[in-house]
């Protein structure tokens, strides 16, 4: 017999007509569930070990049992099983052709458990397993912004509020408020690894089972922290699928704020920075044109990413307790969601590194835009002259700036001293890019003391991950 030739027969038995083909295939999830078998197969096994323990299953039975699991997962991975729709999921799936294998005490190993516990198991299994592959991915496009950020310290660039020049800045120091907001995102990571990390097992269909199960240990053998505490919300809520979507959204659109800024650095416009050619694209008409592509698909895909976020809100808005069919488009909102992520960090962490600053561009654009007016005013305020009064001065030596083409560090004395007596020859050591950098030594600030030991902590913190 067929595996697409079966029919779901474990819940047959009270129908008195075949589920219509259409329907078959409309509410089968095996088309995406699939990719849970690993975790499905693991959950299983640990199942089947303590129901051994608690005397429902024999020594010979749970090693058949697993036995027969191990030869179902080495089929599958070695592409001999065909998946069958009318067995609906992974689970069922797995189920049949473990008992296909082993015999009726294959129909054993679902004792005490539902498919939805069962399921909820899975999703947990398999997330906890995508975030330590995330967490290890974000931690190397980190670990590359801090280096880059280390070793371009000195580079002074502008600053902008607004898109308008406002002051000169470090490009060290602006890669490194890149990395403040990925940190956030760490931890936020963390937090939902946290918390999903408890085990719905023996939660059963919803109000748990009446054989003598033991919960504490199928967590333990699964490497969860503890067992769920109620049965009911156990199956029926998936806030931790939408607590990741949520951290996806927050650390898309941070990536998409980075891709912005490389995607005007890149252009002609700007020319703050090289991206090498293999993160770019040329144009099918323009044989000019290098595009920078990759930051442009990701900031494209924070849309997807938001989208899923929404979507898993959505589908738990109104479900009534406790598990409901809604809970089926769980997965492929998650499944994309994981998966874009992945993609994304993957291309940031290998592009990021390999920025070339454009570093005689990135000073003269910070000498434009009369980027050290506020180094001025703080200048008068230290010659005894009230902020408001120093915003004013100025304020009129810009304007005059303007109407001569000259930049404050570029007039004579006399020029500046035209708009207060006050200044003195000591005032070009703060209308230098390099001194107005250097003036913001605090923690915190753009110099390029405080980069390099901003950096160097980051580092330090980045090495004791494990």
């Amino acid at each position: 017999m067929s595996q697409d030739s079966k029919t779901n027969q474990q819940w047959g038995g009270r129908f008195s007509e075949p589920v219509d083909a259409f329907v078959q295939r409309f509410t089968a999830s095996i088309q995406f569930d699939q990719r849970l078998y690993r975790h499905d197969i693991r959950g299983s096994i640990a199942h089947a070990t303590m129901l051994e323990k608690a005397g429902v299953l024999s020594a010979d039975e749970l090693k058949a049992i697993i036995d027969g699991l191990n030869e179902v997962q080495n089929e599958i991975e070695s592409g001999q099983v065909e998946w069958s729709i009318p067995l609906e999921d992974v689970h069922m799936n797995v189920e049949s052709r473990l008992t296909d294998k082993i015999g009726i005490t294959g129909k054993k190993l679902h004792t005490g458990r539902s498919r939805n516990d069962q399921v909820a198991t899975d999703i947990r299994l398999w997330l906890r397993d995508e975030i330590d592959l995330i967490s290890a991915e974000l931690t190397r496009l980190q670990s590359g912004m801090v280096e880059l950020a280390a070793k371009e310290s000195d580079t002074i660039m502008p600053g902008f509020t607004h898109l308008q020049t406002a002051q000169p800045v470090t490009f060290g120091h602006h890669l490194l408020a890149w990395n403040e907001m990925l940190e956030r995102d760490y931890s936020r990571l963390l937090d939902c690894r946290k918390r999903l990390n408890q085990s719905p097992l023996g939660a059963a269909a919803l109000a748990g089972t009446t054989y003598p199960i033991d919960r504490e240990l199928t967590a333990s053998l699964l490497g969860f922290d503890h067992p769920t505490r109620n049965s009911l919300d156990s199956v029926s809520d998936r806030d931790f699928a939408i607590e990741f979507c949520a951290f996806s959204a927050m650390l898309l659109t941070h990536l998409s704020r980075m891709s912005e800024e490389l995607i005007l650095w890149t252009s002609a416009q700007f020319n703050f920075i090289n991206l090498p050619d293999r993160f770019c694209t040329g144009s099918s008409i323009m044989p000019q044109k290098k595009n920078p592509d990759v930051p442009e698909l990701v900031r494209g895909k924070t849309g997807r990413v938001n989208g899923h976020l929404i979507a898993l809100l959505t589908l738990m808005k109104s479900q009534p307790l406790a598990y409901n069919k809604d809970n089926q488009e769980d997965k492929e909102p998650l499944f994309d969601a994981v998966d874009t992520v992945k993609d994304c960090l993957r291309a940031f962490a290998d592009m990021i590194p390999a920025i070339e600053a454009r570093k005689e561009s990135m000073y003269e654009s910070a000498k434009r835009g009369f980027s050290t007016a506020t180094d001025l005013a703080d200048y008068l305020v230290r010659k005894g002259i009230p902020f408001r009064d120093s915003h004013e001065i100025v304020g009129k030596s810009v304007a005059y700036g303007i109407q001569t083409g000259k930049d404050l560090s570029e007039m004579s004395l006399d020029e500046l001293r035209q708009f207060s007596t006050e200044i003195t020859d000591d005032v070009f050591k703060v209308l230098t890019l390099e001194g107005s950098v250097a003036a913001r030594n605090h923690i915190g600030g753009t110099a390029p003391e405080q980069v390099r030991r901003a950096a160097a902590a980051a580092g330090e913190t980045l090495g004791k991950r494990s």
